[in-house]
């Protein structure tokens, strides 16, 4: 017996349709997952582009940083409403829904005159954003069989890991030729193809139910999640001495927030805005545990490589976004081999050897000093790519698979959350902890290249040691069994 039938799907497999890995719904995923890395791309494309920006808008660059952290922020928020979303309107109404915001969003960001415009278009691209991967999530768990989830789950780590890591490629490859307008003129006829062809392809593969929303989840997660994440996103910057707000106010407010927004959550039950019993299936909350470090470490390394290879062996911005290509593409190439490998063997014999990698990967970059070779800049980023390749893919689809039909939505809602705040956490720790050997080395008279180059070195090593434990929790992740779930209510 498997849980790949949920009773709220309201669709019929066909014997013929099994036979295929998406159970006959190949065109409607293959539009999903084209849509949801489009719309994610577009969280990483603009650091790149922020010199442009403050030259064109007159800003400094903690005002042009709010470009990312509105576009943060905005995800934090949205991201645990989706999970009611998804259970009470139709898949087709949500998909509109999110690639009208992306696309609306996208043309006001193209047109702006004046610097609140940009941010205000960033917001709305953002809602989009929020809406689609959890939709795809929800999607591929209603209608794709269990023994086959893991290939289609690798074809969702491409979007999740991949989407992220090649947006400063992109957007430097734009930038190098044209002006950062046509990163949203490039971006706009292809979510509006995505909307057109969703509104005539997308069928509903979920039954909506009609379930209230507790207006008090929903401000009590805005502030949870949106505190925490602007107050990490905000730790680096304080590191510097440049912080409009004192970093412990968000951060003490998220907390508060978060706190009560849980206590609320395990009262209302089977009316919560985000049910968190999901947690209690102990497949699930490991798996997301191991997601929550992995995205720590891919955020963490986005933010200090690019830095590293500018600021200290002195390549264009160019040059860096070509660098870290292979890495990127080297992820994406992975994730559909490794989910056939899934299906096979299950999580643990993929996930164990992929977290020791990473942690390879990531002492490996601890020796970079200011005479390294370009060449082992790319080799231990592709290493980490191929170690997070074989830790995305089994994680995702051990956590969600573990859970109950009718926990899928929130399940998808609770793992994109998380992966939101560990990025934060991620960009966070590493910035802080190199930022602040940076100015303490650079005080001390040493060289701004040189201590920039020991800021790095001390951030990885945090890194490294984050990832040791990594490998340790990863022997505990185990293939979702039956007995594993709660009882469907």
């Amino acid at each position: 017996m498997t849980t790949t039938a949920p009773a709220t799907s309201g669709t019929s497999t066909t014997p013929d349709a099994k036979a295929s890995p998406t159970g006959g719904h190949g065109r409607l995923i293959a539009l999903l997952v084209a849509s949801a890395f489009v719309v994610i791309l577009n969280e990483t494309i603009m650091s790149v582009a922020l010199p442009d920006l403050m030259r064109e808008f007159d800003v400094q660059a903690t005002t042009a940083q709010w470009l990312t952290t509105a576009f943060l922020l905005t995800m934090a928020a949205v991201i645990p409403v989706t999970g009611w979303l998804l259970t009470r309107f139709p898949l087709r109404t949500v998909f509109v829904a999110a690639m009208s915001s992306f696309s609306i969003g996208t043309l006001v960001a193209a047109l702006a005159p004046v610097f609140p415009m940009l941010v205000a278009g960033r917001v709305v691209q953002a809602i989009g954003t929020a809406l689609m991967m959890p939709l795809l999530i929800t999607t591929i768990l209603n209608v794709v069989d269990e023994d086959r989830r893991g290939q289609m789950m690798g074809t969702i780590s491409i979007v999740i890991s991949v989407a992220p890591a090649i947006g400063p490629t992109v957007s430097g490859l734009v930038l190098d030729q044209l002006s950062w307008r046509w990163m949203f003129w490039i971006v706009l006829p292809i979510a509006l193809l995505s909307l057109a062809l969703g509104a005539a392809w997308v069928r509903n593969v979920t039954e909506p139910r009609d379930v209230p929303v507790d207006v008090v989840s929903v401000v009590l997660s805005a502030l949870a999640f949106g505190g925490l994440i602007y107050g990490l996103s905000s730790i680096g910057e304080s590191a510097s001495g440049h912080t409009p707000v004192p970093v412990w106010v968000p951060l003490v407010v998220g907390a508060l927030a978060l706190a009560t927004f849980v206590a609320r959550q395990l009262q209302l039950r089977d009316k919560a805005l985000l049910d968190l019993r999901a947690f209690a299936v102990r497949t699930f909350a490991i798996a997301v545990a191991l997601v929550a470090v992995s995205m720590m470490a891919l955020f963490g390394s986005l933010i200090l490589l690019p830095i590293y290879l500018q600021n200290v062996l002195g390549l264009s911005v160019l040059n860096t976004g070509l660098l870290l290509l292979p890495g990127g593409l080297t992820m994406g190439l992975l994730a559909p081999i490794v989910g056939r490998l899934f299906d096979r063997i299950g999580p643990r014999p993929l996930v164990a050897p992929g977290a020791a990698v990473v942690s390879v990967a990531l002492w490996g970059m601890t020796t970079y000093d200011t005479t390294t070779a370009q060449s082992t800049v790319v080799g231990l980023h592709v290493l980490m790519s191929i170690g997070l390749a074989f830790m995305f893919t089994p994680l995702m689809t051990s956590a969600l698979g573990s859970l109950p039909p009718h926990l899928y939505s929130h399940g998808s809602a609770i793992v994109s959350t998380l992966q939101q705040v560990a990025g934060a956490a991620g960009t966070a720790l590493f910035v802080t902890v190199m930022t602040r050997v940076t100015v303490a080395r650079s005080a001390e008279g040493v060289a701004l290249v040189d201590a920039t180059a020991e800021g790095i070195h001390a951030a990885l090593m945090y890194g490294g040691a984050i990832s040791a434990v990594a490998v340790l929790v990863a022997l505990l992740v185990r293939r979702p069994r039956l007995a594993d779930l709660p009882p469907a209510h």
